[in-house]
């Protein structure tokens, strides 16, 4: 591929959510979403500049971005930025104000420089209408169940990650993130983290894994008790799991086969 030079090479989310696709083009497939105030540097550009192929700081996942949907940043920005964790929106929808602006962020965004209301996206100050919350990193079982049942009835989107579309690692993603927890972005890779564990020695808030007929780990969720879980799938809902998978009881029939279970915490 052709390569423009880069005269900008770090950018934050400044939209709502913005799609991060896997191709350079409106009609490619979405694989992750930047929520506002995402952190992102930039690695590439299409040769028709509509395009940048963006690395996000907080997963480190790839993708491509509309070039009008991102506010370039400093390098000073970038790195100051870093310097603290900042929290985040707690409602399902906050509200961005300022420069004439006037927006809804959703729950999970990041609020950066926050500072009695404020926050700061480049050059911009913005004010941030919403409750604020930061990460915890000491989180008990009933923070992380009540984080969780939060997202409950949030459709099912491929590449989504907010109460307006989400998947199964997205969803996973988002609560552990909550719970001061980093999850890479998609089911194979959060596989790896933690350690394995025995079925008989499943506890709450234990990941479980699921594989396809190719044993290749295609979906996620978190255990609310030792037979019920939480997921994302075509809705985020509560399910049945025993050793076999999730049984899904409106069916009457598994929908998921176990592969393994996992330990975050």
């Amino acid at each position: 591929m052709h390569q423009e030079p880069l005269l900008e090479i770090y950018g934050v989310c400044n939209l709502s959510v913005v799609p991060v696709k896997i191709e350079p083009s409106d009609k490619s497939e979405i694989g992750t979403q930047l929520l506002f105030g995402e952190l992102f540097t930039i690695l590439n550009k299409s040769q028709d500049g509509k395009w940048v192929y963006i690395e996000i700081v907080q997963d480190q996942y790839k993708g491509w971005i509309d070039s009008k949907q991102y506010e370039p940043v400093s390098k000073e920005y970038f790195t100051e930025f870093q310097k603290l964790q900042w929290p985040v929106c707690k409602d399902v929808m906050g509200v961005i104000q300022g420069n004439g602006k006037y927006f809804p962020i959703l729950m999970g965004s990041t609020l950066p420089f926050y500072n009695n209301g404020t926050v700061i996206i480049g050059k911009n100050i913005l004010r941030f209408d919403g409750e604020a919350q930061f990460i915890n990193h000491t989180p008990d079982l009933k923070f992380l169940e009540r984080t969780a049942k939060f997202y409950l009835s949030a459709p099912y989107l491929w590449g989504g990650k907010s109460h307006f579309g989400i998947d199964c690692s997205g969803f996973t993603q988002q609560v552990m993130r909550f719970c001061g927890k980093q999850l890479p972005r998609d089911a194979y890779q959060q596989a790896e983290c933690g350690f394995k564990k025995p079925y008989s020695e499943r506890l709450p808030g234990d990941l479980a894994f699921f594989h396809n007929a190719h044993g290749t780990v295609v979906h996620v969720g978190i255990l609310l008790d030792q037979n019920l879980i939480i997921h994302a799938s075509g809705e985020v809902r509560i399910d049945a799991l025993d050793e076999n998978g999730i049984f899904n009881k409106e069916k009457n029939t598994y929908t998921h086969k176990l592969s393994s279970i996992n330990q975050i915490f």
